[in-house]
């Protein structure tokens, strides 16, 4: 691993669906302790800090060895808030407290907490190895845009959500698609200080197994992955 790299968990804590989610005791530890282990276990950061706006997710972070720095302003933690402008500042947060320049920052988010260690280095070694900006994480996708994924327009009627250059009949043979698993966000320090979106033109894919696409935004959810741990642990 070259380079210093910083990992970011943003865990606020107004969370709609399930309260006090990324506090929540899931399979007997709570919810972002999973997150906060996963980063330690993967050996490849100098910080691993929680944005958060949050006193109780402060405590619990940091009885689980992640610093807390700061607290992030309300407006980057109200429902409308976007996801880039929180990383943006607990990089540059991170960058004054310690007095040090980062080359790289991960973000892992703490709704994921059946990611593998092994997809965080893995996903951080293509940033490092490819011609990437950023990298994002995603799971092969279930239903295509090609092939049964509709819109509808005027007076209701449907059609594809991606019009195919010829008809395809299959499934199988439409252009494979993936879905954005909101589990690890990667960049180098110049793309995410001039980012304005997550995806760009020098974005790149790491692809998680079918597992990974689970995490945590309803009670349901909530109940599928205590169920996947259980199963795991069995």
């Amino acid at each position: 691993m070259n380079g210093k790299v910083l990992c970011t968990i943003c865990a606020r804590g107004g969370s709609k669906g399930v309260k006090n989610k990324n506090i929540r005791e899931l399979s007997g530890k709570p919810l972002i302790a999973y997150t906060i282990e996963q980063a330690k276990k993967s050996e490849i950061f100098e910080h691993i800090v929680i944005s958060t706006d949050s006193d109780a997710i402060a405590t619990v972070a940091k009885q689980y060895g992640a610093e807390v720095l700061f607290m992030r302003p309300a407006e980057l933690a109200s429902d409308t808030a976007g996801k880039l402008p929180a990383i943006q500042h607990a990089f540059i947060e991170s960058e004054k407290y310690y007095g040090m320049q980062f080359d790289a920052i991960v973000d892992l988010d703490a709704t994921a907490p059946i990611r593998k260690v092994s997809d965080i280095i893995a996903s951080y070694n293509l940033l490092l190895n490819g011609n990437f900006g950023n990298i994002i994480t995603a799971v092969p996708a279930r239903k295509s845009p090609y092939f049964n994924q509709v819109e509808l327009g005027k007076e209701g009627r449907v059609s594809l959500s991606k019009i195919p250059d010829i008809p395809i009949l299959r499934r199988q043979d439409a252009p494979k698609t993936y879905d954005m698993n909101a589990s690890i966000y990667i960049w180098k320090k110049e793309a995410l200080l001039s980012g304005v979106s997550i995806i760009n033109d020098m974005t790149g894919l790491y692809v998680m197994d079918e597992i990974s696409m689970f995490d945590v935004d309803t009670e349901i959810d909530f109940k599928i992955i205590e169920m996947i741990m259980k199963e795991f642990n069995a």
